[in-house]
């Protein structure tokens, strides 16, 4: 049974009646809502779609909650799926799912489905997150919904009690909460590395020499940045690893806890990794556009008169060419295999691939 007629249900009773599943999907207004969903499901009263299921999903808001309430008889000892997510992280004192389960206490209430897009519904697991986050005080409920789950192509995870509802809830409404320390730490990197490019390239000319760069700021200070930060962060990468391996040798034993700092950095581990390939991959998209840049032409000009004015009929040095074609080769080379570490960081290429592999590959 599906409590509810709006996206998510009507995404809900699709993907389970592609599933194989019998649904009745009850709303206040039957007539006017059967057309959104699919010929198979049935649309009806709520009341009438409590009484045919035993396994009801409640998608309606929490503040619509207790308009439920005059159904408590009929949901009493039915098994009530909450799949509702909250606008702000706790922004209520109890979960939704618990306070569902004040609500209708005859019930045994299961929080599921709240981490899946009405989108990855509609499309299969196959599209989007396959994991089914679920908990319950009650292990026949968590079981029972578990299997519906898994029918529909989902993994499900068992989260525990339903005093991990909260957690639960908080997950969608959470923006990159392993990706804010290495951003922040790039960012500080950033900066760091542009203020020095800008005194040097640009402030220190213009008070020694009185001549103005400014010009150099979008592109060729940005450009100049970008592999500093890049090297650094490619270095914090690998560095936390060797600090393990010496506080392990020093200790004597690999079982003794790393420090908090230590252990954070090896979590963040990958992102920063990503991030560091980030700006690999910006520093070569810069470079190629320098020769695209209005003051690269004029330069180009200005070299091409004073050449005609000295009478010199080539300025070709054939250490500069080398050193040049041998500089751009080798940072393709560089480019690539970045890009390969990269990739094999992935969670769905590095699970493919074994330990000897990766530490190949490493």
């Amino acid at each position: 049974g599906v409590l509810g007629s709006g996206d998510f249900a009507r995404s809900l009773a699709i993907r389970l009646v592609c599933s194989g599943f019998k649904v009745v999907v009850g709303s206040r207004n039957p007539k006017r809502k059967a057309s959104l969903f699919p010929a198979a499901a049935e649309v009806t009263f709520q009341a009438e779609a409590v009484k045919k299921a035993d396994v009801i999903f409640v998608a309606v808001f929490r503040e619509h909650y207790s308009t439920l309430c005059e159904l408590a008889d009929v949901l009493a000892g039915k098994v009530l799926v909450d799949v509702s997510n909250n606008t702000e992280i706790n922004h209520h004192k109890e979960s939704n799912a618990e306070y569902l389960a004040s609500l209708f206490p005859a019930c045994t209430v299961v929080k599921a489905f709240n981490v899946v897009s009405a989108w990855t519904l509609q499309s299969g697991a196959r599209d989007g997150n396959k994991q089914v986050l679920i908990c319950s005080n009650n292990q026949e409920a968590k079981r029972t919904v578990a299997e519906i789950a898994q029918i529909m192509g989902f993994t499900p995870v068992d989260m525990g009690c339903m005093s991990s509802a909260c957690e639960i809830e908080n997950i969608p409404l959470r923006l990159l909460p392993a990706w804010k320390i290495p951003i922040f730490l790039a960012l500080g990197l950033f900066l760091c590395f542009f203020t020095y490019n800008l005194i040097r390239q640009v402030i220190h000319p213009y008070i020694r020499e009185q001549k103005n760069k400014l010009y150099k700021i979008p592109i060729e200070v940005v450009n100049t940045t970008l592999p500093c930060v890049s090297y650094v962060m490619l270095s914090l990468v690998y560095l936390p690893g060797v600090l393990a391996a010496c506080s392990q040798l020093y200790y004597g034993t690999k079982y003794r806890r790393f420090p908090d700092w230590l252990d954070q950095w090896l979590q963040h581990r990958k992102q920063i990794g990503l991030l560091s390939f980030f700006c690999a991959a910006l520093h070569a998209v810069y470079s190629l556009c320098l020769p695209m840049r209005r003051s690269h032409r004029y330069l180009l000009i200005e070299t091409a008169v004073k050449q005609a004015v000295e009478k010199k009929m080539t300025i070709w040095v054939e250490e500069e060419v080398w050193r040049m074609e041998i500089y751009i080769s080798v940072g393709i080379i560089a480019l690539g295999l970045l890009s390969l570490l990269a990739i094999t960081s992935l969670p769905s290429i590095a699970n493919s691939l074994n330990w000897r592999e990766f530490s190949f590959i490493q």
